[in-house]
């Protein structure tokens, strides 16, 4: 009986509110519900929801974008009267190209994709939610970079290796992290990479290097053995003066310093996880966090 009366859990979906110069916010028109909204979607078996918003918004409007900050998650009923909920995570979008949307292909999902002017846009939407969800979007509305902390996959453990600590290599689980974290890092389009010299570090970018075709930079700066707060001052600071998207891949014990550049409190990150800071001029917009998962 205890089983029976227990709230199924939630679906999960991601979209993007997504914008271009002159304030004008991207919606799609649903011919089911004949509702406007913003793009978003179901998250495939296994997909992070920064992949499933970048894919859903793609898919529903034909446009590719990069994430920006974070705008919350809004959670509603799927249906009127049903117990199972939906929960919609969104993010800030900015397109990658073309954001031409003449030539989109209605079909039976999405009929109708529209760029809507921003004084327009909280009549044209049909919820409340969605609303709500706009009005996150104004205090970081305008154009900010990410900088992504990721601390490195699961790496074999200390007492069982047995050479120079900075050649300790990932376990398969922390491969599969340094996989699973490609999309992720593809989805805030980052173009830089530096991370500490040690092997763990950099093999865990490596994968996303090669699929973005982008050099590594690796430091000692980062390393467990020659970290001090200055070094990682430095590093840190330089990141925070590039007008692109980057990440920096580093380890537990050094994560404390680059928090601390970032005038942030420390936040303690699994294998594999990442910690997103949004910045615009050298001051934090907004933050996220994000575990990957691994077998």
């Amino acid at each position: 009986m205890a089983q029976s009366a227990r709230r199924p859990p939630d679906v999960i979906a991601a979209g993007a509110v997504v914008t271009r110069k002159g304030g004008d916010v991207l919606l799609v028109h649903r011919p089911k519900y004949d509702d406007w909204s913003f793009p978003k979607g179901k998250l495939d078996p296994g997909e992070h929801v920064t992949t499933a918003a970048v894919r859903e918004v793609a898919e529903e409007t034909g446009l590719d974008i990069r994430l920006g900050p974070p705008l919350g998650r809004q959670r509603y009923p799927i249906e009127s009267g049903e117990r199972r909920m939906k929960q919609v995570h969104y993010w800030a979008g900015r397109v990658v190209g073309d954001d031409d949307v003449s030539t989109y292909k209605p079909n039976n999902e999405i009929d109708e994709v529209a760029w809507v002017p921003r004084d327009k846009v909280r009549q044209t939407l049909h919820y409340d939610y969605d609303r709500q969800t706009l009005d996150a979007l104004e205090p970081v509305r305008k154009k900010s970079y990410p900088l992504v902390i990721l601390r490195h996959g699961r790496a074999k453990a200390r007492k069982a290796w047995r050479k120079d600590d900075r050649e300790r290599p990932l376990t398969e689980a922390g491969q599969f992290q340094a996989e699973q974290v490609v999309p992720v890092l593809g989805a805030y389009g980052v173009s830089h990479i530096l991370t500490s010299s040690s092997r763990r570090c950099w093999a865990t970018v490596a994968p996303y290097a090669d699929v973005a075709d982008l050099e590594m930079e690796d430091t000692d700066d980062l390393s467990e053995e020659d970290a001090t707060p200055e070094t990682v001052a430095e590093q840190v600071q330089h990141l925070l003066s590039l007008k692109e998207a980057s990440v920096l891949c580093t380890h537990r014990p050094v994560l404390p310093m680059v928090f601390e550049t970032l005038g942030l409190e420390p936040h303690s990150l699994r294998p594999g996880a990442v910690f997103v800071v949004h910045h615009r001029r050298g001051t934090v917009m907004a933050t996220e966090h994000h575990d990957v998962s691994f077998r």
